[in-house]
């Protein structure tokens, strides 16, 4: 069983470890003026969020992808923190040098450092955004990379990387005619959309991770579709912590990914009578039985789950990991 798995009290300690992490950047991005070292502080969050994401990449996704599809609140916080993850995880997929991947994970953390409290604003919000808020939007990239500077930021490749996340190369673009720049702005935008997709609004439900992942891989941009496939491969279709409906009627959020990408493993939580399993049942990608049929957007399965439980379920298929959690 792994590590961080052993017990009920050890998952509310790893729980309360990504929360703290998530509550730490949500006021250093609220308050950045008042932060001294800031880029200290961001380095230290990186470090915090690493340490977790090593023991156990699947648990940190399925927590990730529970707290970016349940709730709106705080959302710039819990967004930014999901696009540092699935960051650093493409950054690993492209064997990026650490220099470049620092630059990429920590644009990720504070590319939006100048529309903060608006994001979280937006996300509670049913109406449209008004023309005041969409002047904040459209100029939010090339304000956060003057923030950031002016916080103390001097890496050309970090500052650069925010101030482009949302330019769109032409679509027969190739990738190797991309300056270092627009290449890990192109990552990080296409990994700022596949989140924000997943991401519940008051205006609207968050996608299914499967259909964002569709959208992104349907996308006509070169480099765009590289690197989501990328994300594909790094998160799979159904990744850890998103619902799912298998072909004979039962429902049930996945646990880990498996060697395809369309095969993880499954804790069924749901009969195909529409009845609470209690506990829940394991389907493994590797077993005989019924596929996924479809995802589910979170807000389709409305029954209070024991994640701990679920979780329980997913460890039974990792080899034990030795060493302590370290949240600093």
């Amino acid at each position: 069983m792994s590590f961080i798995l052993k017990s009920e009290d050890e998952y509310e300690d790893l729980l309360g470890l990504w929360s703290d992490l998530e509550a730490g950047l949500a006021m250093v991005l609220s308050h950045p003026q008042k932060v001294q070292e800031f880029e200290l502080r961001i380095r230290q969050y990186d470090r915090w969020m690493q340490n977790l994401i090593q023991y156990d990449t699947d648990v940190a996704l399925y927590l990730l992808f529970q707290l970016a599809s349940h709730s709106p609140v705080g959302y710039s916080a819990s967004h930014a923190l999901v696009c540092a993850v699935l960051s650093h995880l493409v950054a690993a997929e492209f064997q990026l040098p650490q220099t470049e991947r620092n630059s990429l994970v920590r644009a990720a953390l504070t590319m939006n450092i100048a529309i903060t409290a608006l994001q979280d604003q937006l996300a509670n919000q049913r109406e449209q955004p008004t023309p005041e808020q969409r002047a904040a939007l459209r100029e939010h990239e090339s304000r956060g990379a003057e923030l950031l500077a002016q916080l103390g930021i001097r890496s050309r490749l970090w500052l650069q990387t925010v101030r482009q996340h949302h330019h769109q190369q032409a679509p027969d673009t190739p990738n190797y005619s991309l300056t270092l720049d627009q290449r890990l702005a192109q990552m990080l935008g296409l990994v700022d959309r596949y989140a924000a997709m997943i991401s519940p609004r008051q205006s609207r439900e968050g996608r299914s991770a499967a259909e964002s992942a569709r959208h992104i891989l349907d996308n006509d941009n070169v480099p765009n579709r590289r690197v989501g496939q990328a994300l594909l491969r790094v998160v799979g279709l159904f990744p850890p912590g998103t619902f799912v409906q298998l072909d004979d009627g039962t429902q049930g959020v996945v646990l880990r990914r498996g060697s395809q990408h369309n095969r993880p493993d499954v804790a069924i939580l749901i009969s195909d009578k529409g009845q609470l399993l209690r506990p829940p049942g394991l389907h493994t990608g590797t077993s005989a039985g019924p596929a996924i049929g479809t995802a589910l957007p979170a807000a389709r399965v409305q029954e209070h789950l024991n994640h701990h439980l679920i979780l329980q379920l997913g460890a039974q298929r990792q080899p034990a990991q030795d060493g302590p959690i370290r949240n600093r």
